[in-house]
Parts: C-alpha cells; structure tokens; sequence
C-alpha cells in the first residue's frame, strides 16, 4: 500500500521543537494520537498496517500525529535523559494549539504515551472531549494492589537487556515474534519495524525513557479523570496484562472497557478494524461537553516565618517596603513557572500549578530569593483533586496543601507522597520526612522534603 505522506509541521514547547502531522479534511472532532514504543511521523508511513490505521481514523476525524518529545523527528534529548510527563503534556498542548484543534479534542495512545494523556485529561478537562487508551496502565510497577506488574529484579533485568541489545534488526524480530503474532513470518514487515526503531531513539535513550516509565505511578491520579474515557485491550495481550485495563476501568468514573480477543500490543495489527469501530463510535457518539465543575491541580502554599515578630522588630514602614519586595518576588517566581495566584494572606500565598514539577521549582525559587529580604518562607505542594467555584478553590487538596505546608520549616519545601511519585525524572530529590497527621485530614500521610540540588 502506498500512502501519501501528509507534510511534517514543527512547533515549539520551551526549547524544544515537537514534530507533528495533520491528516483529513476534518469531522465532527479531532483527534490527538501518540503512536506508542516506536514512532517517527515520517517513518510511521512506511509500515502498511499502521498506515492503513491511520488513514481509517482520519476517515471520521481530523487526525493529529505527533512525536514526543526525544523521539521519532521532535527534538532529541541527552542520552540517557528522559522527558518529564509534565514536560510531555506541555508538547501535546502546544501541538493541539498549533493545529488549531477545536473544543471536541480526543487523546489517543496507550503504554508508555497513556501516562502523559492520563495527566493531560486530569489536569485539562476543559481543553479534551474525550481520552482514548489502548493497552495501558496506571503503573509498570508491582504493589499490593497491582501485583500483575513487573517485579523489582523483572525491571532491572529490563533494563540490563536493554543495555546489552546491538542488533536493531533482533530487537524487531523479537518484538514482532511476542507482540505483534499476527504478522509473525511477515520479513518486510520485520524490516520497517526495525528501521521505525533506529528513527524512534538511541539506545541511550530509550534505557533512560524505560527507567522513568518504571519510576511513574498514576494510580492515586485515576479518579481526578473527569472526561469520558474509553479503554481498549487485548485479552491476551502479553506486554500489558488485561488486568490494567480492567483496574483503569474500576478507577476511573464512567469509563468504558472493551476487551478485545487477541493478542497484538498494537492497536493496527491483528484485528484493526474492531478497534476503529469502537474509536469511531466513541468519537461520533459523545454528547456535547458540560462545564467541567473539577480539575487535578497542584497547590502551592507559602507564608513568611515568624511575621508578627519581623513586623514589630521592623516597625510599619520598613515592614511594609519588606512585605511589598517578598509579594514582587513570589510573583515574579509565579510567572517564571506559570502558576496561577489565587489568594494572598498578607504574609503567605495560595497558588495552583498544571505540573507539580513546576510548583516544586517555584517554591524553591521563591526561597531561594527572599532571602536578599532577610525573609524565610515554609512552603507545602499537594496534588489532587479540586472544586472551582469563580475564583475560589474548594476541596480536600486545598485543605490537606495548606496543613502540609504548616508541617514544614524554616526555608524548607515539604511535599506529599502524590506530588514525590508525578515528578519522576524530572531531576528533583527528595529526602524522607516520615508519616504525619494532618488536622482535620482522615489518615496519615508520607511527606517528603525537597532537597535544594538536583539529583
């Protein structure tokens, strides 16, 4: 089969340029799709079946590919090095942006790329209609609740193959052999799999993304996600055990599980055609969007330490030039790491992230700086689930952000056990504070303590 190869458009997330492709004339929606393990926008085309899905689901839609960033033709990063899913989200934004998708925008992809859609339809009810997975999960990780998932000496014997693997043309050979059976035997198809390998990334990097992808838990994240989600899996599928998608389907409200017969980890091989319908019934099916009342955010808390007391050390004029510099150094730091002011105490503040990543940087930027003041600040970041009512935040995240930041020191930044898990990768570290009561919060909680250098 021949295809037409639509033209690869570039546009920019931070520093970093991120490759993407429209196909379609358009429809009822758009859709956002992250091919997954191996991808270029511009090699995908080369293998028939995958070319064929695509053209099918640009049949009902205007589709949107695109390449992560470090993969396939966006921008490449340092061997070793892995994006943040916070990062991630930033691209798939600027994409969706880019293109100019409209309000009725779904996220497809699954494995590794479902962990960055997860995040993106948590923390951006209002930008998806709905959020498509196929053969995903919350974790790679085995816990007491998860036990079908790679254990600890699974992971790190994992990664000991990925760093002795040479040979791109073996590594297809065995990926199609155990994960795409229905093409075993197929030599050209064996050959495009290998070269979309070599396109994909280097080994250096892809045993730095397989690391951060075992480092990544988004179990306590399933219940924030709001939209409309359907879960697509094979019954047999031998990379992810259908079990994940039956625990996605348990902890997220509404969503729909569709067990698929086979065994193909991609959605275009084997039996492509069932997984169309049901992607095309999702996508032309969806009722209009209701305002969405609930949104996953991180909160950031700080107030100055010991204010009463610098205020009358200091006297009311001298107090308020000091109070005046420390309210221009958090803003300042707000707009660096763009999070969102929502109210100020006189001596602290309440703002709200996108990305807990960013709120940890901001915290830290702010203590850093107000130091020139002759100010220490506490600060607490907590990552879930809140109500928006106008300009007023409600919920328990709200409640339990501000008993974490009570918790901490002077110039200290104390973080929960959610926001510690969502910054995996992102070169932040963090060091043990034990379990603690948080007043008027059920149970007790793990703190963890920022650590002024990176890892």
């Amino acid at each position: 089969m021949t295809v037409e190869r639509p033209d690869t458009q570039y546009t920019w997330s931070g520093e970093f340029s991120i490759a993407y492709q429209t196909v379609g004339e358009g429809g009822p929606a758009d859709l956002v799709y992250l091919p997954y393990w191996m991808s270029s926008v511009e090699g995908n085309w080369r293998i028939p079946p995958l070319a064929r899905f695509m053209q099918d689901l640009a049949g009902f839609c205007r589709l949107v590919l695109m390449d992560r960033r470090g993969v396939g033709c966006s921008d490449r990063l340092t061997p070793g090095q892995a994006a943040t899913l916070e990062e991630e989200v930033d691209d798939l934004l600027a994409v969706t942006e880019a293109a100019y998708c409209g309000q009725r925008t779904f996220l497809f992809g699954g494995q590794e790329t479902g962990f960055a859609l997860m995040l993106a339809a948590a923390t951006h009810p209002d930008r998806f209609a709905g959020l498509i997975l196929f053969s995903a999960a919350p974790s790679y990780r085995q816990f007491d609740d998860f036990p079908w998932a790679w254990s600890p000496d699974q992971v790190a014997a994992q990664v000991a193959a990925h760093r002795r693997a040479t040979s791109v043309t073996a590594l297809a050979e065995a990926y199609v052999r155990r994960g795409l059976s229905s093409h075993t035997g197929d030599r050209a198809l064996v050959r495009e799999v290998a070269s979309l390998m070599a396109e994909t990334e280097g080994r250096g990097a892809a045993q730095g993304d397989f690391q951060r992808f075992f480092d990544t838990d988004l179990r306590d994240l399933l219940p924030t996600i709001a939209i409309p989600t359907l879960l697509l899996h094979r019954t047999d599928d031998p990379a992810e055990s259908i079990e994940s998608g039956r625990y996605l389907a348990a902890h997220i409200a509404g969503a729909q599980l569709v067990e698929l017969p086979g065994a193909d980890v991609q959605p275009w091989a084997g039996d492509s055609g069932r997984v169309i319908e049901e992607i095309r019934a999702f996508v032309t099916g969806v009722r209009g969007e209701t305002e969405p009342v609930r949104r996953l955010t991180t909160v950031l808390f700080t107030d100055i330490v010991d204010s009463t007391g610098l205020a009358a050390a200091m006297g009311d004029a001298e107090w308020g030039r000091t109070l005046a510099g420390h309210h221009e150094v958090v803003r300042t730091a707000l707009e660096r790491f763009k999070g969102e002011e929502v109210d100020t105490t006189g001596d602290g503040f309440l703002a709200t992230f996108d990305g807990p990543a960013r709120a940890v940087e901001c915290a830290r930027a702010i203590t850093e700086n107000v130091r020139d003041l002759g100010l220490e600040i506490r600060s607490g970041c907590h990552t879930g689930e809140i109500e928006l009512a106008g300009p007023d935040l409600h919920g328990m995240a709200v409640h339990i952000g501000a008993r974490v930041a009570a918790l901490a020191g002077p110039s200290e930044t104390l973080v929960s056990s959610t926001v510690r898990d969502l910054v995996a990768g992102s070169g932040l570290t963090f060091e043990d504070a034990g379990e603690h009561e948080l007043k008027g919060v059920p149970d007790r909680w793990h703190l963890y303590r920022v650590v002024n250098e990176r890892a």
